[in-house]
């Protein structure tokens, strides 16, 4: 089978519901070919999952960080928020934080509505709304609305679009003291439960409120299920009647969502010329509505760091879910807009032979590309068993002690919290159960999977690569080994959530 069985949506190959499996086999060969890391995708037609696929050693049941997707969710809980009339969206955003409220209050921040925060038109300066996202994640000690509500406003609150992650923040903040529950708590029976979205977590801010505009780890399917309510206008379809003809069931007031909510959220509410290219279209122009982004193509979408996509194309009566580690966001898209979008037929098609067998074949084999280099080097054996220390450095690496280096790559990393060990498969990927985590800002006293490659790069030079399993977070240690392994020259480059971070090198003495 093509998908799982254990999939809470209908199944079906992607010709009965009007797509050729050829184009789906384009889409990922031509990703692949591009050199995109795709981490997992979902595909859906008229609420099918038509394809999926991960690339190992990611997983379609691992959760995955999906940064500011979250910003979307979010506007769901507004919206459903504003269904049970906790709220209106042309509330003075003031009026809910009364005792962060400064002593001097200017017109504009008077003026912030709820709208505002929704649209990313809080009437802050781009260069304010870049650094608030900062300071919030700093930790700073006050309450993170005071130090919204204590910026300057410089604009007309509904009148400027500068994408702004505190703005969300206060949105999830909102939810949370009107409706006195954790965001996920408020979410889960009215959102997940209907869309069987099981294991989700939120990442909190100190006082313990969901970051919101970030910090959402949910499966790439989970992704999958919000764009279909919203392609459905804010209806769900029965879970009960899987493989048959569903109906479409509704809650309280005939759905999820209502559907006025669901065509404010997805239109262009504002302009948002963000990312300037020559002034050719592209798909951060095209307008943005309640924490969603319009596409080219009539289509929109929730939208990530680094390549997390939920794009809703409602003419193409299609949904597609993507989790990835990109530079270049926009190529994802175009891929989406070359391969998939121009393919969808109205009707079923006659499948091709042995398409549908080769695009099974595809999606069950995916895997990223291993460290490049050899398998083996003649000083793996002498080299194994060795220990070098170093001077203090801001990595915090104290010591690195390897084992075994003859078929895989054993290495323990201490630091002053304790020694971690990692297994690095030889040409192949392992997965580890590790505390060590130099790169994401999660819980350090939880274990996390991190799979791990190794290859040597010359018979003195091993690289390993890491792979954060629940994000789009790398770490690469490449280790040259000095006079017959005496010395050891260590560089360290780290992809986090946001950026690449400069690479660091350190030397290594052999301990006696």
């Amino acid at each position: 089978m093509l998908v799982p069985m254990t999939s809470s949506l209908p199944n079906s190959g992607p010709e009965a519901q009007g797509l050729p499996a050829r184009a789906v086999q384009n889409f990922v060969e031509a990703a692949e070919s591009a050199g995109l890391e795709l981490h997992s995708f979902v595909l859906l037609r008229r609420g099918h999952l038509i394809a999926q696929g991960a690339w190992a050693p990611f997983s379609l049941e691992q959760p995955h960080a999906l940064f500011s997707v979250s910003k979307s969710f979010v506007s769901t809980a507004v919206g459903l928020a504003v269904g049970e009339g906790l709220l209106s969206i042309d509330d003075p955003v003031l009026s809910f934080f009364p005792e962060f409220r400064p002593e001097v209050v200017s017109a504009h921040l008077a003026a912030m509505r709820v709208r505002d925060l929704l649209t990313m038109t809080t009437g802050h300066a781009r260069g304010l709304a870049e650094s608030l996202t900062g300071v919030l994640q700093e930790g700073q000690p006050q309450p993170w609305a005071q130090t919204f509500l204590t910026q300057s406003v410089d604009f007309q609150p509904g009148t400027h679009f500068v994408y702004n992650s505190g703005g969300t923040y206060m949105l999830a903040a909102i939810v949370e003291r009107l409706s006195g529950q954790p965001l996920l708590g408020y979410l889960r029976p009215r959102l997940f439960a209907p869309l069987g979205i099981g294991e989700a977590t939120w990442e909190p801010n100190a006082e313990g409120v969901a970051v919101g505009g970030w910090g959402l780890s949910l499966r790439v399917e989970d992704m999958a299920c919000l764009g279909e309510l919203y392609r459905q206008q804010g209806v769900w379809k029965d879970r009960q009647a899987l493989g048959e003809e569903v109906r479409p069931w509704r809650l309280k007031d005939q759905s999820i969502l209502s559907e006025d909510w669901v065509e404010q959220a997805t239109s262009a509410q504002v302009g948002n010329q963000v990312q300037g290219d020559g002034g050719g279209p592209h798909d951060w122009n095209q307008g943005y509505g309640f924490q969603f982004w319009r596409c080219q193509h009539g289509a929109y979408r929730a939208d990530g760091a680094l390549g997390q996509f939920i794009v809703v194309m409602p003419g193409q009566e299609a949904v597609l879910a993507i989790n990835s580690a990109v530079d270049n966001m926009q190529s994802v898209l175009d891929l989406v807009w070359t391969h998939l979008l121009p393919a969808f037929e109205p009707g079923p098609l006659t499948p091709e032979p042995g398409a549908l067998e080769r695009l099974q074949h595809k999606c069950a084999s995916l895997e990223l590309p291993p460290v490049a280099g050899l398998l083996d080097s003649p000083f793996a054996v002498r080299l194994g068993g060795r220990s070098y220390t170093f001077e203090p450095n801001v990595l915090g690496l104290t010591e690195l002690r390897l084992g075994s280096l003859s078929g895989q790559a054993e290495l323990t990393l201490s630091t002053a919290e304790g020694s971690f060990p990692i297994m690095a498969g030889m040409g192949t990927w392992a997965v580890n159960h590790t505390r060590f985590d130099h790169v994401s800002t999660l819980d350090p006293s939880k274990d996390r999977r991190v799979a791990a490659c190794a290859a040597w790069t010359a018979p003195d030079a091993l690289e390993v690569h890491l792979n954060y399993l629940n994000t789009a977070a790398t770490h690469v240690l490449k280790l040259r080994f000095e006079q017959g392994g005496e010395k050891l020259e260590l560089e360290s480059s780290s992809q986090t959530t946001f950026r690449v971070l400069e690479p660091l090198s350190l030397r290594g003495t052999l301990a006696r």
